[in-house]
Order: C-alpha cells, then structure tokens, then sequence
C-alpha cells in the first residue's frame, strides 16, 4: 500500500520543502505531538482525515501538506486525499524528524495535555484556530458581568471553549422567574448567590477553568479594580448605568467590550474596541428616559434570544483572544426571532464623544442615580 501511494502521490524533502502558503496538517497521533509541530500546522488524526477534511481545506483546489513521523502514513494519506478529489497535495518526505534533523522550526505541543488535546479536537483542526489559538484561549481571562440571560450563554460557551479564567460579577440570587432563560442555573439554586451557582455550572462543564466570584454591583468604585488584567469584557446587564460604567472603564483599562442586549423577541451584540472604534456612548450618547426603556419584568423576554445574543458574545469573545475573523467593531448584528431574521449595522466613531473622544484623557467613572 506504502508503494502504490508513494508512486501516485507528490512527495517533497523535509530539508528544503517550500511549504509557505499551504494549508499544513499534522496526521500523528496525539501522543506524538510532544516532540513539536510545524510552525501553522493543524492536527488531525489519519483516521479522522476523511471526514474532517472537509473543515481543515474546504477548497479542494488548495495546496495541501501533510507530515507524520517519517513521511510513510502521510504518503497514504495524500493518496486518500486525491482520491476525495483533492488537487495539490504533497506528503513531507521523511516526516517532521527529517524536519527536526534538517534544524527547521518547530513549535512546541507540549503544553496541551492529551486530555486538552481531545477535548478541544474539534476547535484545533479549524483554521486559524488550531494549538495556538487554543492556548490563546486557556491563557485569556475574560469578565462576564451579569450571571443572567446573557451571561448565562456566554459563560457556558466560553467555559467549553477552553478559556481559561472566567471571572462573574452579579450581586444577585437565583430566582424561579430567572429559571426561563438563565442556564447557568437551576431549580436547586433558588435563594443562591448566582456567582455561586454559575461557578459550580462551570466547573461542572470544564474543571479546567478558574472561577472568579464578584457577588457585588459594578460601581464607580469598584469597577476598575475588578475588571482589570482581563482579555475581554461581556457586558450582559440589563440597565443603562452599568452600561455607560462599563464603557468608561474599559476605555481606561483599554479592554474590549462584547456588548449584547434583548427586548422581548430582538437582540443586538456589538463590540465597543477602546479607540479601535466607537464606543458604546457614541452608540447612544445618553440613556432613554425611563418610560421608554422597561426591563424585561416589565416588558418580558423570549427566553430562547438572550441565549442566541449570549452565544453570539461568547463568538466574539473568543474571536477578539484568538484573532481570527472580523469582530464587530464598528458594527452591531439585531436579531429578531419572530421572522428570524439578522441585519448588520455600521456606525462611526464620534470625535466629539463625551466618553472616547479624548484619547489622552479617558473619562472618569462615576455611578448615575439618575439613568435607567
């Protein structure tokens, strides 16, 4: 079988290969992982290669690379490929130890257990993902203020991402009437600190990720030293003051915000990036008056849209630490469940914004009574 493929296939020397511009899998086994990767390579397993494929190079015309130990399963495996239809495939001769041998640059694998490695499989075979970004990903630590209907989602999607601290601020306990759409808790916490109950939710989904609990209300006073030494900020609130104090403190500490919000059968996420773009102030320079802005006690919400506003922040987030894609910076997505539908907003920045328009001199926090 070794023969026939190698007689079929293109096979390039792991001394010179021009490998720039390919996409590069790494066909061993986990275990082999240790000694170090290629610089950009995806793992994926030769037995999971045919149906995964299709993830790693959707483009069957794209330059494929493939590498084992010594160059014999990649051979095979280049063979497989070309007979699913792919075009420009080539096996590594002589596999990653001609490669080592030939002092070409490797990364290292090793800080990703084999535990790690298999519970994340799905995410490392995604371009631009791969065990960098996973390790993007369990060094960043992201803040979640409000453990509710946004928060919820979010923290059970980054929880099975694989971040690595997630820090709650809520001051609230669980309610039966929070039961219809916050999923980090349950029947069994009702009277419980929501910081609490979320905590144990997601150490039940991932041990491996750090809790913080903030069982307090966001403050002027507080704010700054909570969220600071974060990656990202998910502002899952549900009124204007904590939204304008968020906003002001993230231009201070010059941390990102994945900004979400429902109203019964709609939502909007967008992400408010210190100076990068607008903020969220100059979104809505001041709050509606009280009137026109109930909360959702009193104007109710469709249980099921803060979770897919939630899960929208959580793919943000996760955007913004691994740098891939194109956030929503300058850019709010509204959903409407009742026609399921989604549209895409842009919006400038304000130079003469109260909050951001003076880079040298970020805007001083301070609680509003006044705001809804």
């Amino acid at each position: 079988m070794l023969l026939a493929a190698r007689a079929r296939i293109t096979e390039i020397s792991a001394t010179d290969a021009d490998v720039a511009g390919a996409t590069i899998i790494d066909i061993r086994e986990p275990h082999e992982l240790a000694v170090g990767m290629l610089p950009g390579a995806v793992p994926l397993r030769m037995s999971e290669l045919a149906k995964s494929i299709g993830t790693v190079a959707p483009d069957p015309t794209a330059k494929i690379v493939l590498y084992c130990a010594v160059g014999e399963r990649s051979a095979i495996a280049a063979a497989m490929l070309e007979d699913l239809g792919y075009a420009d495939v080539a096996s590594l001769g002589g596999g990653i130890k001609l490669w080592m041998a030939a002092d070409r640059p490797t990364v290292a694998a090793s800080s990703l257990s084999s535990a790690q490695r298999h519970r994340y499989a799905r995410q490392l075979v995604l371009p631009g993902v791969g065990i960098e970004g996973q390790q993007l990903l369990i060094a960043a630590r992201i803040a979640i203020v409000g453990a509710g209907g946004l928060g919820s989602p979010a923290a059970l999607y980054l929880t099975a991402a694989g971040v690595g601290m997630v820090s709650l601020i809520d001051q609230d306990a669980v309610e039966l009437s929070n039961l219809q759409r916050q999923l980090l808790h349950g029947t069994g916490d009702i009277g419980r600190p929501k910081t609490d109950s979320g905590a144990e939710r997601i150490m039940s989904i991932n041990p491996d990720v750090e809790v913080a609990r903030h069982q307090t209300r966001l403050s002027a006073d507080n704010a700054l030293e909570i969220l600071a030494g974060h990656d990202v900020i998910i502002d899952g609130t549900d009124n204007f003051a904590t939204r304008y104090l968020i906003n002001d403190a993230s231009l201070r500490l010059r941390i990102p915000v994945v900004h979400g919000s429902v109203f019964r059968f709609e939502g909007q996420v967008s992400v408010f990036h210190p100076y990068a773009g607008p903020c969220y102030r100059c979104l809505f320079p001041e709050p509606p008056p009280a009137d026109l802005a109930p909360n959702c006690a009193e104007a109710g919400v469709f249980g099921v849209v803060p979770g897919v506003v939630g899960a929208l922040q959580a793919t943000e987030a996760i955007k913004l630490v691994v740098g891939v894609g194109d956030p929503l910076v300058g850019e709010m997505v509204t959903y409407d469940a009742l026609d399921q539908s989604m549209h895409k907003v842009r919006f400038l920045r304000d130079p003469q914004c109260e909050s951001c328009g003076d880079e040298d001199n970020p805007p001083a926090l301070r609680d509003r009574a006044d705001y809804c």
